[in-house]
């Protein structure tokens, strides 16, 4: 049975970290350093309207020679952002992050954010789940061979 993405944000936990539009990028990347993530979400209040990642840093900031302490994260941001719900599979994830080139997918539950899932993450399920599928073949192989 596939893993889902709900498995993976029981995991993980459901933590986000978000910044308003008009947060500057320094303040974006401060945020993002402390907390060890490669992504924060760009909200309006409960509404979910960009993300802003190091790639997004790196190609709109740095090679454009823009100020990252006078660059807002909403004239920077990724818009439409592409979500995924906690019912799908973690291979679901996985195409349509490679699909799209990206790396973080926001998990919207009806309407509201429940999580977010990072490609680490859905690689880990796979890996986790491939050792487990092992883990049960060798315990099978090793049953039928004591018969």
């Amino acid at each position: 049975m596939a893993a889902t993405v709900q498995q993976i944000i029981q995991r993980k936990g459901d933590t986000t970290y978000s910044v308003a539009p008009d947060t500057t990028v320094l303040q974006a990347l401060k945020l993002m350093a402390e907390r060890n993530v490669s992504a924060v979400l760009v909200t309006e209040g409960e509404r979910l309207v960009g993300i802003f990642t190091e790639r997004d840093y790196a190609r709109k900031v740095v090679l454009k020679g823009l100020a990252s302490k006078d660059t807002k994260v909403g004239d920077l941001m990724t818009q439409n952002v592409l979500t995924i719900s906690p019912a799908h599979t973690v291979d679901d994830c996985m195409a349509i992050m490679t699909n799209n080139h990206i790396r973080h997918l926001p998990v919207v539950d009806k309407g509201r954010l429940t999580g977010i899932v990072s490609i680490g993450d859905a690689v880990k399920s796979v890996m986790e789940q491939q050792q487990a599928t092992i883990e049960q073949l060798s315990g099978y192989i090793a049953g039928g061979l004591s018969t």
